[in-house]
């Protein structure tokens, strides 16, 4: 009887350590899980960062995940949320996978120590009489064991199944939580890109019309530079022109009064050779007969005078006297010839000669 309650002692203790042992494994997953977790799913990842979750220690087969700071880049914000999930998925997979674990193992121990005591009890029933091996020897302690382990691993199981389903609860809303940040994020950065692509689209805008005026400038500037330079050509061709025109003018000018000059001294070396030569008829030929025509005041007006007649195809002689320089034509032997000539010159109206007479030419040095 004393080794029936050392089974049901030592069967008790058994089941009590890995009762303890199990809520205590799933106590401590659930500590983990929580701070495995983020402090808050709602605040908006562009005005706060996220607290960093509590990575697994290697004790507790985890990774050691060291998770940086929300960073205000949109893609660095998504590869950390990323990470985080797979954390907390690992973490919850982990931890179920360790309850399982641990359940097997109490199970183990509990069917172990059933069949440990069934064999002892058994034992000591082969050492009994036969006449006490029956029925009613069986200890009710033991059946009510069988029943009150079955109603315990349904317990737990329904716990266990309570808990998965709270677990995936809470899972479905931190990711219907999590959808939520990411449409809002996704709003907000829809919105960031279109204010910077308005944004760049204004200053795209601006320095094009900076670049434009820029240009207007440079071309009205270069414009202004080539019309400056154009008017300087102008005016320096024009000096060079009116430059080359005086001194092709005064080169005229010069050939001109050269000319003049020569021309001058030829006529007047032509008039002394007329007037040696008349002197010379006068002087030592035979003819004396002369009509004096005019008396011009200068050389000048005896000059016309002597071309006018010479035009018409006279003889002209000229005379320097004390009044002027005297003009004949002739001379002529014969007065009648000479008179005759008068009379012709007086009749053209063209010479305009009314008053010319005929004189007796007579030398000076002969008089």
């Amino acid at each position: 009887m004393s080794m029936n309650n050392n089974q049901r002692w030592m069967g008790g203790i058994v089941l009590l350590g890995g009762g303890v042992l199990l809520a205590a494994l799933l106590f401590k997953g659930n500590e983990e899980i929580k701070q495995d977790q983020p402090q808050s799913t709602h605040v908006h990842p562009t005005t706060q960062t996220q607290p960093k979750p509590k990575p697994l220690t290697p004790s507790q087969g985890g990774e050691m995940v060291q998770l940086q700071d929300l960073a205000v880049d949109v893609e660095t914000e998504k590869r950390l949320l990323e990470e985080q999930r797979r954390s907390r998925e690992k973490a919850v997979a982990e931890q179920e996978a360790r309850a399982a674990e641990f359940l097997k193992m109490q199970q183990q121990a509990e069917a172990a120590a059933a069949r440990k005591a069934a064999e002892e009890y058994a034992a000591i029933n082969a050492r009994r009489n036969p006449e006490q091996d029956s029925s009613d020897n069986i200890p009710p302690e033991l059946v009510e064991d069988d029943a009150a382990k079955k109603q315990r691993l349904a317990d737990e199981k329904r716990k266990l199944e309570d808990k998965k389903k709270a677990e995936q609860q809470k899972n479905d809303q931190q990711k219907t939580e999590q959808q939520k940040t990411d449409a809002e994020r996704k709003l907000a950065d829809e919105k960031r890109k279109s204010e910077a692509d308005k944004k760049a689209e204004d200053e795209k805008r601006k320095a094009d019309a900076d670049k434009k005026a820029a240009d207007e400038k440079r071309k009205a500037d270069a414009d202004k530079k080539a019309a400056e330079e154009k008017r300087k050509a102008e005016a320096d061709k024009k000096s060079a022109d009116e430059k080359r025109k005086v001194e092709a003018d005064k080169k005229a000018a010069d050939k001109k009064a050269t000319d003049e000059k020569k021309r001058k001294a030829e006529e007047d070396a032509k008039k002394k050779a007329e007037a040696e030569k008349a002197r010379e008829l006068l002087e030592n030929g035979d003819k004396n007969w002369m009509v004096q025509v005019a008396l011009a005041a200068n050389q000048a007006n005896a000059d016309a005078v002597v071309s006018k007649l010479r035009a018409k195809g006279y003889k002209v002689t000229t005379s320097e006297t004390s009044k002027g320089i005297r003009i004949m034509v002739g001379p002529s032997k014969d007065r009648g010839v000479a008179d005759a000539a008068r009379k012709k010159i007086t009749a053209d109206e063209s010479l305009n000669m009314k008053s010319a007479w005929v004189i007796d030419w007579v030398p000076l040095e002969q008089r």
